[in-house]
C-alpha cells in the first residue's frame, strides 16, 4: 500500500487492490479513520503506520456501505464505527452481507489469514451535519454532506481546516460512475452538484478508488462524469465513456450501468 500525506493532519493510504483509499484525520488529540484498505497485511500495518505518525485513532467512519469500505473494524476492532443514517439503515437491512462479500473476495483471490469482520452496531450520523474531532482549542469539525447515486446511501466528509474532501465512490480518476443497487442517474447527478460546491473549498479530493487528486482535476472529472450520465440516459449502450477511463474493465461497468438503467425502466 502507498501512504501519502496531504496535510499535517491528514494521511491517505491507497490499497494495492482497486486503489481503494483510507483517510486518517486528526485534531485535538484524537484521530478518525475514514474507509479502509483491503488486504490483510495492509490492515495489519495500518495501526502501526498511524501510531508512528502520531495519529491516536479513536473512531472509524465510512462513506457508504459497500464491503470494501468497512474493513477498518479489522484493523481497529475496539473502535466504534460511524456512518450516515442511510448507511446504518442499509447495514441493518443486510445483516452479514459485508462479511459474506469479504469471504467471497478472499476465496476468489486466494487470500488467507484474514480476521473475521464484525461491524458491531454502527452509530448513525445525521446528514447533512457536523462531527467534532478532538477536544479543547485544537478541536476541529468534519462536515457531512449527502451522497447518493452510486448506491442508495452515502456521505462525503469535508475536512475544511485541511482543505480535504473525502467523497466515497465519486470523482474517481480510475472508474466511471457506477450505478449499484439503489443507485440511479438522477441521484448521482444531484450528488455531483453538491460536490461541485464543496470543491471550491477544497485543495485535495480523496475518491474511494484512485489516488488523491487536486480540486481542479476533480472538477474536470465531475464534468466528464455528468456528461457521461447524461449520455447514458439518452443513448444507453452507445454513450461514450470518459476518454481517460475508456478501457475493457470500465466498458464492463458501463454494460452493468446500461442493464441497471434498463431494469429501472421496466
Amino acid at each position: 500500500m502507498r501512504v501519502l500525506a496531504l496535510h499535517a493532519d491528514v494521511i491517505v493510504v491507497v490499497s494495492e487492490v482497486w486503489q481503494t483509499t483510507c483517510t486518517a484525520a486528526r485534531a485535538g488529540g484524537e484521530a478518525f479513520v475514514i474507509d479502509s484498505p483491503i488486504y490483510p497485511e495492509e490492515l495489519r500495518a495500518l495501526p502501526e503506520v498511524l501510531e508512528q505518525a502520531g495519529f491516536a485513532v479513536s473512531g472509524l467512519l465510512a462513506t457508504h456501505g459497500d464491503w470494501d469500505h468497512l474493513l477498518g473494524r479489522i484493523a481497529f476492532p475496539e473502535a466504534p464505527l460511524g456512518c450516515a443514517e442511510s448507511t446504518a439503515r442499509r447495514l441493518a437491512s443486510e445483516p452479514g452481507e459485508a462479511a459474506r462479500r469479504l469471504r467471497d473476495f478472499d476465496a476468489e483471490h486466494y487470500v488467507a489469514g484474514r480476521h473475521a469482520l464484525a461491524l458491531g452496531s454502527p452509530q448513525a450520523l445525521p446528514v447533512p451535519g457536523r462531527l467534532e474531532l478532538g477536544s479543547g482549542s485544537g478541536a476541529r469539525e468534519l462536515e457531512l454532506h449527502e451522497t447518493g447515486g452510486h448506491t442508495a446511501d452515502g456521505v462525503a466528509y469535508l475536512l475544511a481546516w485541511a482543505g480535504v474532501l473525502v467523497c466515497g465512490d465519486h470523482l474517481s480518476p480510475v472508474e466511471i460512475p457506477m450505478l449499484g443497487p439503489g443507485g440511479g442517474i438522477d441521484a448521482y447527478r444531484a450528488t455531483l452538484e453538491r460536490l461541485r460546491s464543496l470543491l471550491a473549498r477544497s485543495e485535495w479530493v480523496v475518491p474511494g478508488h484512485g489516488a488523491p487528486i487536486g480540486a481542479g482535476e476533480a472538477l474536470a472529472i465531475l464534468e466528464e462524469d455528468d456528461a457521461y450520465l447524461g449520455a447514458l440516459r439518452e443513448a444507453g449502450e452507445s454513450a461514450p465513456l470518459p476518454r481517460s477511463r475508456d478501457d475493457g474493465v470500465q466498458r464492463r461497468w458501463h454494460a452493468a450501468n446500461v442493464a441497471s438503467l434498463r431494469d429501472s425502466r421496466s
